[in-house]
């Protein structure tokens, strides 16, 4: 197999060639399927813009860009997942919180927090999970454990824990 490669035909002609057939693939099959891909995508924009201008008229607040550094909102869990909750139809009889204390590590503060959520549909869970993600960039979920009722078709018991770094 090394002798293919002390062969001067393969440096002086086959190199070359194929050097040279790149532009050529590039011109006939990259360029077409870009062309087609970028098609494809500003369709799906024109389909999605209705959507969007709903949301936008709907809820304007998604468009403030959120400050990690602005302290005006002083993040609370018991605040935050009340209010998150009553937004996705979740009952406060549903919604069972356990919040741990701030801790402080190499400058760093954080606090983490267990959600359990009974006996709801996995849509409103969703909803829930993808909401206070949005609101909060500092908070992160660290562990979902979906638990489905036995017997019911979309009914499941939820526990979320999450870590706010502050």
């Amino acid at each position: 197999m090394k002798e293919i490669y002390k062969n001067p035909i393969l440096h002086y002609i086959a190199v070359p060639v194929i050097v040279g057939l790149w532009p050529l693939l590039v011109w006939a099959i990259y360029l077409p399927n870009a062309k087609q891909d970028l098609k494809d995508m500003m369709d799906q924009y024109k389909q999605a813009e209705p959507a969007m201008i709903e949301i936008l008229t709907l809820d304007p607040g998604r468009l403030d860009s959120v400050d990690p550094n602005d302290n005006t909102a002083e993040f609370t869990f018991d605040r935050v997942v009340d209010r998150i909750a009553s937004l996705c139809s979740i009952p406060p009889s549903k919604c069972d919180l356990n919040a741990r204390s701030v801790q402080s590590s190499d400058g760093q503060r954080s606090q983490s927090a267990n959600v359990k959520l009974t006996q709801i549909d996995i849509t409103k869970f969703a909803r829930f999970l993808s909401t206070i993600q949005m609101r909060w960039p500092g908070l992160q979920c660290t562990k979902v454990i979906l638990n489905q009722k036995p017997g019911l078709k979309d009914i499941w018991d939820v526990d979320v824990d999450f870590k706010y770094y502050y």
